[in-house]
């Protein structure tokens, strides 16, 4: 069509044995390393921390907002008056936004899907509102994000093969949708909108879904509906049942995972960027990933310890603090805490990533992931 690509990917080292990437992805904000672990910041934070932490202690390149919480709060025209999401958080690395489907689904007191989009109540005062393929575009273009998502249909576990079958064919209409509104503004944009795969948890259908939205051509590709209540081996399985059938230069995005040692677990079916809220719910919630294993910190066995959260860490929670005076922290309720923990918990993620990243560009991979996958993880 003769667009400008508004991202570019390229393919850096692969797995002989897994599949594996490490690539680069250039943004207007910005080049990613990949495989990629996008920090979460729903309402234009990343809980806890602030944008220096993001950029400087963690190092982050490119971080989620999400477009349902974005419109109701403060509403996407109010960021786009104030300089777009970039602008308005004052962050100038890489953002994608999500469409808010999943939101408007799982959030909302009364959610009502049709062919032209999905009616919602408002969690926050009930007030009705309406998301279509094209308006999700207009408030992500609003937004301003590097990466927008289309609208999509997302059941939860369980649903039957019938019921998964309708959601992913409206997913490729909406999709469809979506791409012929975009092309009235992509010419000289500097966004990109992904698609995304749906199909519940059968093969057949992510492959048929897959296949139908290569046809978009578009600069990357989603992988959703996982992480929504099904077995993590069946999250697996679907991911590698939808890869292989996503264009090989273009980057490949699972929604909502996962767990610290399901990450080259992802990568290793070929997956470049993840996202999932884990890291900063679970640290305000109590729970540390380390290098060692979960430590729960509010556990009695913590109350005199004076050693390093994780003494294999470099970042400045564990450089600085004790899990004793974390535990304290923890208990009494200080909004520190949050900051500190999060703090950790995104270091031990990214690192994660960072890791897997060198072990493919040394084609060591193999070998990282066997060593992941028979670490014993102590329960703390």
């Amino acid at each position: 069509m003769g667009v400008v690509a508004a991202l570019g990917f390229e393919v850096q080292a692969r797995c002989r044995v897994t599949g594996a990437r490490a690539g680069l992805l250039h943004t207007p904000h910005g080049t990613v390393e990949t495989p990629v672990f996008m920090p979460v910041g729903t309402q234009g934070t990343v809980k806890g921390l602030t944008q220096d932490h993001l950029a400087q202690e963690l190092d982050a390149r490119i971080i989620l907002g999400n477009t349902y919480h974005l419109y109701l709060r403060p509403g996407a025209e109010t960021v786009r008056k104030l300089g777009g999401l970039h602008g308005f958080m004052n962050w100038d690395r890489a953002i994608l936004t999500d469409s808010g489907g999943f939101q408007a689904f799982s959030l909302s007191t009364l959610v009502k899907f049709s062919d032209d989009g999905v009616l919602f109540r408002s969690h926050l005062n009930g007030d009705a509102h309406k998301f279509t393929p094209e308006s999700t575009v207009d408030t992500q273009r609003a937004l301003g994000s590097d990466i927008m998502m289309v609208l999509d249909e997302c059941l939860a576990y369980p649903a039957s093969h019938e019921a998964s079958r309708a959601a992913m064919e409206r997913t490729v209409k909406w999709a469809k949708r979506s791409f012929r509104h975009w092309e009235g503004y992509r010419e000289g944009e500097t966004q990109a909108l992904f698609p995304i795969v749906q199909g519940g948890m059968f093969g057949d259908l992510r492959r048929s879904c897959a296949e139908q939205l290569c046809e978009l051509n578009a600069e990357g590709y989603a992988i959703g509906g996982l992480s929504v209540g099904e077995p993590r081996g069946l999250s697996m399985e679907m991911t590698e049942a939808t890869a292989p059938w996503l264009p090989a230069d273009k980057p490949r995005y699972v929604m909502g995972v996962g767990a610290p040692e399901e990450l080259p677990e992802y990568v290793a079916r070929g997956i470049d960027m993840m996202d999932c809220v884990m890291p900063s719910r679970n640290a305000r919630n109590g729970c540390l990933f380390t290098s060692q294993g979960k430590v729960i910190i509010k556990h009695a066995r913590y109350k005199e310890d004076g050693s390093a959260l994780d003494e294999a860490c470099g970042c400045s929670t564990c450089r600085k603090y004790t899990k004793a005076y974390l535990r304290h922290l923890f208990l009494a309720g200080e909004i520190s805490y949050s900051t500190l923990a999060t703090i950790h918990n995104l270091r031990r993620y990214l690192d994660i990533m960072r890791q897997i990243r060198q072990a493919i560009l040394l084609g060591a991979f193999p070998e990282f992931l066997r060593s992941v996958q028979t670490q014993a993880v102590p329960a703390g």
